[in-house]
């Protein structure tokens, strides 16, 4: 899965900063908020078109986002509501990403690109809304093509290279079938034991 490959790549950068944190006093659960707040900020600069200067904030505030759990790890802060949090967190601060295009593509009168932006935050929140009903019956549920991170770089890709039309397609369709895919490994995995 890539996302633990890019936790294992990003690993000798991300330590020493959250380390760093960790000496300031500052919480995991702090860090989460913040890392939010930053994407409402990404969100803004995306709504006012700024897709090249949004794509690099986009991945700054994704780096971000791997210090909290990090900083919980080495603090031996680890909590289930700190996981809770940033779960929830993620989900607010992808869709508050995706919302600041929405707005620049209604101020743009781009009916398209809207469609597409709202195919893809439901796909998008099904990919972790059906991981997380799957733990809730017990089954652990990491399949799928379009991870969090997945998704990212495929964001990342179309604000630098200014194909948005190219890579909210990739997204609307992606994240769906990712779902879908984790819905069937879910009923394969229980399923038939049910019927």
């Amino acid at each position: 899965m890539i996302s633990q490959w890019v936790r294992r790549a990003t690993r000798w950068f991300i330590l020493p900063i959250a380390r760093f944190m960790g000496r300031l006093g500052i919480s995991p659960n702090l860090l989460t908020v913040i890392g939010f707040l930053l994407n409402i900020g990404v969100a803004y600069v995306l709504a006012l078109g700024n897709l090249q200067i949004g794509g690099i904030l986009v991945l700054a505030a994704a780096a971000f986002d791997g210090l909290d759990g990090t900083l919980a790890r080495e603090m031996k802060q680890s909590s289930r509501f700190g996981a809770y949090l940033d779960s929830v967190m993620d989900r607010f601060s992808e869709s508050t990403i995706y919302g600041g295009l929405l707005i620049l593509y209604i101020r743009e009168a781009n009916t398209e690109l809207a469609i597409l932006i709202y195919a893809a935050i439901i796909g998008s929140l099904l990919v972790s809304y059906a991981r997380a009903r799957a733990e809730g019956v017990g089954v652990e549920c990491e399949v799928g093509l379009f991870t969090r991170i997945e998704r990212v770089v495929v964001l990342v890709i179309g604000l630098l290279t200014k194909q948005m039309r190219i890579a909210l397609w990739v997204l609307a369709i992606f994240a769906n079938l990712t779902a879908i895919q984790r819905v069937i490994y879910v009923w394969r995995m229980i399923g038939l034991r049910d019927d």
